[in-house]
């Protein structure tokens, strides 16, 4: 049996929006925004198929701050919602 491919879109805090495409179970987005020591961004982002999962990536994102020096961070959740495909 095929799975139904289905669009789903996640809008953060500030207002970005990121959208997927797949046929798993995904419920939210999260993402990390890391300010580094020479003043640049880094961004990981991630989709979980719950809640408690993404809040356990942010443990890693504390662990990926003290082993990468990073001078601040930001973690976010977003739940993902279906939305139709363009």
């Amino acid at each position: 049996m095929k799975k139904k491919r289905r669009q789903l879109t996640a809008t953060m805090p500030d207002g970005y929006s990121k959208t997927i495409t797949t046929t798993d179970a995904f419920t939210h987005y999260w993402r990390i925004v890391a300010e580094l020591a020479n003043g640049k961004t880094e961004v990981f982002w991630g989709h979980t198929r719950s809640l408690a999962e993404a809040r356990r990536k942010q443990a890693a994102a504390q662990d990926g701050a003290r082993m990468r020096g990073w001078a601040s961070y930001r973690f976010e959740i977003a739940e993902l919602v279906e939305t139709p495909e363009q």
